[in-house]
């Protein structure tokens, strides 16, 4: 094989086609785009070239090039909002712009963990933490209850209906998320659909109070996230050997059996991962919880707009985002660890 065919492009091609892509995204971004936005667009697209002919002169894999480039954005845009929201949950709530206090002045640190010790000693927060865990927990586990049925049946089912099921799970995806949930509240308020359907038909005497409870909560959460837990269990599922499943049939397993002994242990990856897609966006979950929600559902995405916006207290309110960050992440770096070390065996 010649050295051309292993290295790919000769580097002058390379570099036409490195710097035309600059040129003509550039031209696009200045073109249809904001100032604002084509700058920050057009400045991505540069370094984005650079990481690319550096690569390339250095002899690095393009393989490693491509994952190079997501994880430097992914870390440049999670590492430095994490490392000022840091920075502002040491400082100290003052009046002025920023409302926070400078963390070095003349030379020193004035920085302190006050703000810390405040979440831990007041009763709210702690609640609001618990209160969300179990929310965000329960949601999941319903929403795992609701989707495996489903997404077995999809991939269980034949060309080309398994092509609409699937169509017909991501297409709320088509809507906007604010007007679905707009949509539950016109259901479940006492002169909505479902009580005006339950008083026609005679099964209620009066309305049923709906809205402004942990029911819509639940309902509103479950709603919104079970595709996210129908796809990953329906790919996971798709992929089983059906010869498993045939060959527990011929030794003489009922299909209760093969599917607690054989297909469930075998989507334990997709319920993994269905399970973390639904619970970590739950439990910071916002608008459900202030648009269904009561004044009695205490969750730690609520209690963070009010000190942000209400209180206007953003060293605690940062201080409340960094320690629901740890209280998200710390699991799913032990579950990966775990997994990891099972792949290992």
């Amino acid at each position: 094989m010649s050295t051309k065919a292993q290295t790919g492009l000769p580097r002058a091609p390379f570099l036409a086609v490195v710097l035309g892509g600059v040129v003509v995204a550039s031209v696009a971004f200045w073109l249809w785009l904001p100032a604002q936005n084509a700058a920050f667009l057009t400045g991505s697209v540069v370094l984005f070239a650079i990481i690319l002919i550096l690569g390339r002169a250095l002899g690095i894999s393009g393989r490693y090039l491509v994952i190079a480039v997501p994880m430097l954005w992914l870390l440049t845009f999670f590492l430095i909002p994490f490392f000022i929201l840091g920075g502002i949950s040491l400082a100290e709530k003052i009046i002025a712009m920023p409302p926070y206090t400078p963390l070095w002045e003349e030379g020193r640190f004035q920085g302190s963990l006050e703000n810390y010790r405040f979440l831990l000693s007041d009763p709210l927060y702690i609640r609001a933490y618990l209160s969300s865990i179990r929310i965000a927990a329960l949601a999941t586990l319903f929403t795992l209850l609701i989707g495996y049925p489903i997404a077995y049946y999809i991939a269980r089912s034949f060309e080309p209906r398994r092509t609409v099921l699937l169509l017909l799970v991501i297409l709320p995806f088509w809507t906007s998320f604010l007007l679905r949930v707009y949509a539950w509240m016109g259901f479940l308020r006492r002169e909505g659909v479902i009580n005006n359907t339950l008083l026609w038909l005679g099964v209620i005497d009066e309305p049923l109070q709906m809205m402004q409870t942990n029911f819509a909560v639940y309902l509103g959460i479950i709603y919104t996230y079970l595709p996210f837990m129908i796809l990953p269990l329906y790919a996971t599922l798709a992929k089983l050997d059906k010869d498993l499943l045939e060959a527990a049939a011929d030794l003489g397993a009922s299909p209760i059996v093969t599917f607690v002994t054989v297909t469930l242990p075998l989507s334990l990856p997709g319920i993994v991962a269905g399970s973390l897609l639904v619970f970590i966006p739950a439990i910071g979950e916002f608008v459900i919880p202030a648009l269904l929600g009561g004044p009695d559902t205490l969750m730690i995405g609520r209690v963070l707009w009010d000190e942000f916006f209400l209180a206007r207290d953003w060293p605690v309110a940062s201080a409340v985002a960094i320690v629901m960050l740890f209280v998200v992440v710390t699991p799913l770096m032990l579950l990966i660890t775990l997994q990891g070390r099972e792949t290992a065996r």
